[in-house]
């Protein structure tokens, strides 16, 4: 009998270890040779963009330069004794993005500034974010180089803010926009809906970026339609019903896509970008939905 117990409780051990080692295994996306990411370029927008495809001096568009074109080396890896930096120039509007599609997953990464900027954001703060959910082809938005997305806006004084992309649609929990005042995001506030026709954009939380440039730790937890904008250890963003708006008007569900990394006029450093698939919302955070 004590023999079949130790027996037992050794296989109720493996067990339990083993469903740790899975629930922690986490998948590198960031090597020197950015092997899991393809690129987008569009345009070195001018300050005077207005929406509309730029045009050359005799009048005609101008043709995005084009994915996996990057001739200008806006996309780069810095070699680090901590492991390989990914440097985004931002001298010209894009993305980076992975080449899988993912759903249901916790998405770390470190991320600071450089100190260039380019029009048309030399006078603005330094601007980049990560778009999720992403599918299509880039271009769907205003400036042209981005797919259908949610986005975790990576601003100074902003990380965490939420922009709609294209005909992308959410509900964040919110304080409502008034006048000129925008959505604040906020945990005991009730879900509002965020689209193309309404509010597009929602503040964070709060502000708890490292100071004087230091790495800042982001995460972005995604599950079913559910996301969370985490921004070093605090929570400044909870949304759900992630879904867009088709051509004939009904609403698609929107809970899967490719992750794109901004190039948006700002010099941008990025390390340690992990990922791992999610079986459930973490149980920590389910009573904030």
């Amino acid at each position: 009998m004590k023999r079949e117990l130790i027996t037992t409780l050794s296989l109720l051990l493996i067990v339990t270890l083993s469903g740790m080692r899975v629930e922690e295994q986490w998948e590198q996306l960031l090597d020197k040779n950015m092997s899991r990411f393809e690129n987008y370029l569009s345009y070195a927008h001018t300050e005077d963009y207005n929406g509309s495809i730029p045009k050359d001096a005799q009048g005609k568009p101008v043709a995005p330069i084009g994915y996996n074109k990057d001739q200008h080396r806006v996309f780069s890896i810095i070699d680090d004794p901590s492991g390989p930096i990914l440097r985004i120039s931002g001298e010209i509007y894009g993305a980076l993005f992975t080449k899988q599609s993912y759903k249901n997953y916790h998405l770390t990464l470190q991320v600071r500034w450089g100190n260039l900027k380019h029009n048309p954001r030399k006078r603005k703060l330094k601007d980049s974010g990560i778009l999720y959910h992403s599918n299509g082809e880039a271009g769907a938005e205003y400036w042209r180089s981005w797919m259908l997305s949610q986005e975790f806006q990576i601003m100074e004084g902003h990380m965490g803010d939420f922009w709609c992309q294209a005909t992308g649609m959410i509900d964040i929990r919110s304080f409502p926009s008034e006048g000129t005042m925008n959505r604040v995001a906020d945990s005991t506030a009730p879900f509002g809906t965020l689209g193309k026709g309404g509010d597009i954009f929602c503040m964070r939380s709060g502000n708890y970026e490292t100071p004087n440039n230091g790495w800042n730790t982001l995460e972005l937890i995604c599950f079913e339609g559910k996301s969370l904008h985490i921004v070093n250890g605090k929570v400044v963003m909870i949304l759900k019903n992630s879904r867009y708006k088709a051509a004939d008007g009904t609403e698609v569900p929107m809970d899967s896509g490719k992750i794109q990394l901004q190039s948006e006029g700002a010099e941008v450093l990025y390390r340690d970008i992990r990922i791992r698939p999610l079986k459930s919302m973490p149980a920590a955070y389910t009573k904030l939905f």
